[in-house]
């Protein structure tokens, strides 16, 4: 009796089709709490850079959502409507990475402790937050067994966090001095770079939407 032979075309199939599915890349799915100023940003670089994070990532990378105050609030930013909610837990159910960008304390913090509950990882860029909340946070993302990313709120996403905790992590430091704030850094520069006053940078500055809603956590050194 002669050993049974696979058909060559259909074992290649067979080959095709096993290997695309252990090669696909991971789906990544990414949502925003908040669409001001940083919000918006995020967006932007997101959509923009989609192909080049891919390709650097290994991934697939999906905006699962942003979650609003108003859905009816006339944006310059295009965003279509099925991304928009006023349900913010719908964003967090919907997402493996949460982005708290809306700004202020108590909210923030709410949705923070829920996403942490229900395992997602949450990045944030909000420092009042932190200052505020930041043992109450770093203790249930450690409770949850989960991830929490700052380093977007110092400096204007300097990565000084990262550099410190990785690069630097067999060293002691006593003190760090330093302008840590993005906002303030913007500022001085322009002021002496250019002769200007402080008040029309700052202008400037809230113009161009770099400036918090309470100015006085970006330039009275809290």
């Amino acid at each position: 009796m002669k050993p049974f032979k696979q058909p060559r075309k259909q074992f290649y199939l067979e080959n095709d089709l096993a290997t695309s599915m252990v090669s696909q890349p991971p789906l990544i799915r990414v949502g925003l709490l908040g669409l001001g100023t940083i919000g918006q940003g995020v967006w932007k670089h997101l959509i923009r850079n989609r192909q080049a994070l891919e390709a650097r990532l290994g991934i697939r990378l999906l905006l699962s959502g942003v979650a609003v105050s108003n859905r009816l609030k006339q944006r310059s930013l295009r965003i279509p409507k099925s991304k928009l909610t006023d349900n913010p837990s719908e964003v967090i159910d919907a997402s493996d990475i949460v982005c708290e960008l809306i700004g202020g304390t108590q909210a923030a913090r709410n949705l923070t402790l829920q996403a942490f509950k229900k395992g997602k990882i949450v990045v944030t860029a909000n420092k009042a937050l932190l200052y505020e909340q930041g043992a109450t946070l770093f203790q249930a993302v450690q409770k949850h067994k989960g991830h929490y990313f700052f380093e977007a709120s110092v400096g204007g996403g300097m990565p000084i966090i990262k550099t410190l905790k990785e690069g630097l992590i067999a060293n002691r430091f006593r003190s760090i001095y330093g302008i840590f704030n993005g906002t303030s850094n913007y500022i001085l520069t322009r002021m002496e770079r250019e002769g200007l006053t402080f008040e029309q940078v700052l202008a400037d500055a809230r113009r161009l939407g770099y400036v918090e809603a309470d100015a006085s956590l970006d330039l009275d050194g809290w």
